[in-house]
């Protein structure tokens, strides 16, 4: 069909159309090449390109009447919705199935809570990949054995058998290949950067080194920690969430990659709900479990593959481990493009992080500046993969502050 492979340039496939009328517009070469009167609710320039291959397709201004309810102002994401006004006033509606952002629930429930649950991001062979990687490399765990760098008050709740340990490992990223290879691909996976996108804006960047974090049953948790006010009532910038005009800002984004299973009651995450937007400190006896914790605290049940996003102004933390089985996570932190907390990536990350990278990851790699002054821009594209974008600075400008400072930058 001549419209379907119009419709194709813009992510809507026909192998995913959804029809919400039981007649299917059907392209024919008879049709003429006018579409007709339609009408756009909210135009962008993205939109109007869009209307005028519609308007292009091909069906007769005698029989159908044709109207753009809805182009979202997205620049990755089109829907469309066709009245033919004909018998019963039929309607076929056409939706991408790329998702390119968050949907409105998922922002909600974000904004609610200050985290939100993605299902089902790595497959069940990218799980076993990233599993595997873990105990080729196992004898790199470091334990938190020191009474000074548990992580849970002796005798709380959140303390576990009082001996087992945490384990921590890092350096996936500079692993040879293969095992590296999802560690990598989280940095900039085609499932991950609309939320990244819309929760730390273009531009987001690798804030910490990531790390592999295990425990063994019987494990200690982590004492509630995090928080928009710190224990002085003073506020917390450098971790903060907010909501402005419409847009979420996350000022450090956690990104919790589940690699085995967590179900209820297991331990491991904890999160008070909504209190990204508290303006008291936490109190003692709620940061060590010790009172209130089972009516404000919540575990979220996960499967291997599925990720948590939280704001660090969340306050969270971790319940000790109850399984039979190795508790493992992948924890990467995120933060906007002119937003630095950790200090890893000053002048350079690792050497061995960089080699064999993609665009779209090294992308990810880039210290803290505006997007403004040509910072790689990793966006989703229609195919479900990412592409790398600038917006580039005019070069009169960046002649004039080299003549200026000695560098195209200031």
């Amino acid at each position: 069909m001549r419209a379907v492979r119009i419709l194709l340039q813009f992510g809507i496939t026909s192998s995913t159309l959804t029809l919400t009328s039981s007649h299917i517009i059907k392209g024919t070469p008879s049709l003429p090449p006018r579409l007709g009167s339609f009408g756009i609710a909210r135009a962008t320039k993205e939109s109007s390109q869009f209307c005028s291959f519609i308007h292009n397709l091909g069906f007769s201004t005698k029989s159908l009447s044709f109207q753009v309810c809805r182009v979202s102002a997205s620049r990755y994401r089109k829907d469309l919705l066709i009245h033919r006004n004909l018998k019963g006033n039929k309607t076929v509606r056409l939706m991408s199935s790329i998702q390119t952002g968050m949907t409105a629930q998922e922002k909600y429930l974000f904004d609610l809570q200050g985290f939100l649950v993605v299902r089902g991001v790595l497959s069940k062979d990218e799980v076993r990949e990233a599993n595997e990687a873990i105990d080729a490399h196992a004898d790199q765990f470091q334990s938190r054995t020191d009474d000074h760098l548990r992580n849970a008050k002796m005798g709380s709740p959140l303390a576990g058998d009082g001996a087992t340990p945490r384990l921590d490992m890092g350096g996936m990223l500079g692993w040879p290949a293969p095992y590296s290879n999802v560690y990598r691909k989280l940095l900039a996976h085609p499932r991950l950067v609309p939320y990244l996108n819309q929760l730390c804006g273009e531009g987001y960047r690798l804030d910490h080194m990531p790390l592999v974090i295990a425990s063994e049953k019987g494990a200690e948790g982590f004492s509630l920690h995090g928080g928009t006010i710190n224990a002085d009532g003073n506020y917390v910038p450098y971790l903060a969430y907010h909501f402005s005009h419409g847009k979420m800002y996350n000022n450090l984004l956690a990104c919790s990659v589940q690699l085995v299973d967590h179900p209820a009651g297991s331990g491991g995450f904890i999160v008070i709900p909504g209190s990204h937007k508290a303006n008291f400190p936490t109190p003692m006896a709620v940061i060590n479990g010790e009172d209130g914790m089972g009516s404000i605290v919540f575990q979220p049940e996960t499967k291997a593959g599925d990720i948590i996003f939280f704001s660090e102004g969340t306050v969270h933390g971790a319940a000790p481990w109850n399984m039979p089985y190795q508790r493992r996570i992948a924890l990467y932190r995120f933060a906007p493009p002119t937003v630095a907390y950790g200090r890893a990536y000053f002048p350079r990350w690792p050497e061995s992080y960089y080699e064999g990278l993609s665009e779209d990851q090294l992308a990810v790699l880039e210290p803290a500046y505006n997007t403004r002054l040509d910072r790689p821009l990793v966006r989703p594209t229609s195919d479900q993969q990412v592409a790398v974008e600038h917006e580039w600075r005019s070069q009169e400008k960046k002649n004039f502050d080299k003549r200026v400072f000695g560098t195209e930058y200031f």
